[in-house]
């Protein structure tokens, strides 16, 4: 089985960090191959970066079905993109947002979102009643650190992260706590053990969930909405991505 995480901004060291932390969950004989598209912004922080990301990820998800990928995992917590993947991918797609908050609403009763930037908080708000979680999230809190910071190994991040996720604990009355970004992944053991509560990574559930997915032989569904989309030719810088 080969999962394809695709980290739609193009910082090959989240990249790197990401897929070190999928590796270490999926089973033996599961393959992880973590990709950065070639364009995009080196950050998503906001509806302008995601919209300038989807080009990048469509283009590796295109890849991914020539390689013979089995699933897919967008590694960005504002799940961009995510369907107009399935409707070319014949495999899983799986947002780690989408993710996440469904593995946290089958452990706990209730969870608060922990994310990077206040800008990006009612992206997430979206997302949870998008994913029909509003009634399991309490809180989408801010820690106001840019995604890039998260990179910085001096930087102070981790405990202003982990600061947050006990005020979410304390003052929202949650159970759990999703961390709100992709580049967080490697810090999910360790706010865990510091708060003593459960903490949920969103590229490591969606590894996970893709591999299951997979293991049961199931893949998306090529009716109503994620049908292949409609042959056409698109024009200029997009002419590559005609569905011809």
């Amino acid at each position: 089985m080969i999962i394809k995480l695709i980290n739609p901004n193009t910082t090959v060291s989240m990249t790197e960090k990401m897929t070190f932390c999928a590796r270490r969950v999926v089973g033996a004989h599961t393959q992880i191959i973590g990709v950065s598209p070639s364009m995009g912004p080196a950050s998503i922080e906001g509806h302008y970066d995601e919209a300038m990301a989807v080009p990048g990820l469509l283009a590796e998800i295109q890849a991914g079905e020539r390689e013979g990928c089995s699933a897919y995992v967008i590694a960005c917590f504002g799940d961009p993109g995510l369907q107009a993947a399935r409707e070319i991918a014949n495999g899983p797609v799986i947002g780690i947002a989408e993710a996440a908050m469904h593995y946290a609403s089958l452990i706990a009763p209730s969870f608060s979102v922990v994310t990077t930037l206040r800008r990006t908080c009612g992206m997430t708000w979206h997302l949870a009643e998008r994913y029909g979680m509003r009634r399991f999230c309490r809180n989408v809190r801010a820690s106001d650190i840019a995604v890039l910071e998260l990179e910085h190994p001096h930087s102070d991040a981790r405990r202003r992260i982990t600061d947050e996720c006990q005020r979410a604990l304390d003052e929202d009355g949650s159970d759990a706590i999703v961390l709100g970004c992709a580049g967080m992944a490697d810090l999910c053991a360790q706010i865990s053990d510091a708060i003593n509560a459960p903490v949920i990574d969103g590229v490591t559930a969606a590894v996970k969930l893709a591999e299951s997915l997979v293991a049961l032989g199931l893949s998306t569904a090529k009716r109503g909405d994620y049908a292949r989309p409609l042959p056409k030719t698109y024009s200029g810088m997009l002419s590559p991505f005609s569905p011809l």
